[in-house]
Order: C-alpha cells, then sequence, then structure tokens
C-alpha cells in the first residue's frame, strides 16, 4: 500500500457530495482533509444551493473535516470565479494537496472544465462517481441512509410542491418522468443533513418557501 495522498472534496452540501466522499475515503491512497466551499459571501449561502454558512460548518464538524470557503460575490464574472479557483488551488498546493474530488455524474462539458482548470497545476481531479447510471445512484443513496432535504428546485422541471421534502423514495416516485433521479441537469438541489460518515445528525427545521430568479428555494435553519 502505497502512501496516502491528502485531497479536498468540492462540496455543494448536497446527496451527491455525500456519497462521492463515501467512495473516496474507501481508496486506501486518498486521504480527504477538508471540504472546498463556493460561497455566496454577500448572501452567506452556499451558491446555487442556498444553504446557510452555518450549516455546511455543521456539516464538516459532523465529518471530522476541515473546510476552506471561496467566497464570490452576487454577480460573479467567470474571470473572476477562475480567479479565485486558481487562488484556492494555490493554497492546496500549500498544503500539499494532490487531489480534488468532485461529485459530477455524467456531463462531459462541466468535466472537461474542471480538468481545464486543474491542468494548470499539479493537483489531480477525481471523480468517484462518475458514470454510474442516475436511477442506481437515486436508490444507493436512499438505501445509503443519507438524510436529505430538497433545498432548491426549478419549478419549469419539477413541480415547486416538492421543495422542502426529503429525498426519498416518495419524493423519487413523484418525480415527473424526464427529470433525472440525481437532479444533474439542475432541476433541484439539496442538504444532507445526516449520512455515511457524520458522527450524528444536524437537527434542522424547514423555513419559509421563496421563489427568486426562476427558481423556488426552501430555507433550512439549525434547530
Amino acid at each position: 500500500m502505497g502512501t496516502r495522498r491528502r485531497a479536498w472534496m468540492s462540496w455543494s452540501g448536497g446527496k451527491d457530495s455525500i456519497m462521492a466522499l463515501a467512495a473516496v475515503r474507501t481508496d486506501p491512497e486518498v486521504d480527504v482533509v477538508k471540504l472546498l466551499v463556493t460561497m455566496n459571501g454577500e448572501a452567506d449561502r452556499v451558491s446555487i444551493h442556498a444553504v446557510r454558512r452555518i450549516l455546511v460548518e455543521a456539516q464538516a464538524d459532523r465529518l471530522g473535516l476541515g473546510i476552506t470557503t471561496i467566497e464570490l460575490p452576487y454577480q460573479c464574472s467567470n474571470d473572476l470565479y477562475e480567479s479565485k479557483i486558481a487562488e484556492a488551488m494555490a493554497v492546496a498546493l500549500e498544503e500539499d494537496v494532490a487531489y480534488t474530488v468532485f461529485g459530477d455524474l455524467f456531463l462531459e462539458d462541466v468535466r472537461r472544465y474542471r480538468d481545464q482548470q486543474l491542468s494548470k497545476t499539479s493537483i489531480s481531479p477525481l471523480f468517484p462517481l462518475w458514470g454510474e447510471p442516475t436511477n442506481q445512484l437515486a436508490a444507493a443513496i436512499v438505501e445509503a441512509g443519507v438524510r436529505a432535504v430538497v433545498t432548491c428546485i426549478d419549478p419549469g422541471k419539477v413541480p415547486a410542491s416538492l421543495v422542502g421534502r426529503f429525498f426519498d423514495k416518495e419524493f423519487l416516485d413523484e418525480l415527473p418522468e424526464n427529470v433525472d433521479p440525481c437532479g444533474e441537469l439542475g432541476e433541484f438541489h439539496t442538504f444532507v443533513f445526516d449520512g455515511p460518515g457524520f458522527s450524528s445528525a444536524i437537527d434542522i427545521r424547514i423555513g419559509e418557501t421563496v421563489e427568486r430568479n426562476g427558481f423556488v428555494f426552501s430555507d433550512v435553519l439549525p434547530n
């Protein structure tokens, strides 16, 4: 067995992130030491998923991992985004990080973009869930004991009534047939409050539901 090499986990706080982390933690050559989280600094929430910072910090605590955040403005240009990613990767290199782990499933353009970003460094990307059929993965998420709340949906693809629901068999059964069961095309996003590797569940409650910028969000609050 070789020496374990340090990794950061690109972390949204959702179901695919926890499954990718659980998968890579079985690799004897990879040692995930930190979560890397992109934050909307103005809203103090995870970008796109709109999860509060305090809850992502609670996830890191339950998982026994450090956390590094990339702070972005609400309106962020691609140039600024790439600059911030480059700054984070420079810090990772200083901390002797060899890998960044991603929870992407099948979007080739997203994978190419991540590959291109990291090709400028000696850090290698890992995609432990890549290519797994999403209907099988969705069932595996539920079977693995992942407990997650649907925090955001695209109402043009998913009924607005499903926001704020738990990601479970009943939720999957109610998804329209043309919706990816893992929401990989942006149909919905989740927040995990318990699952593989958690020392204990995060005590949460569901707050108000709002529509913003064409999406419907349910606020998740710590109890």
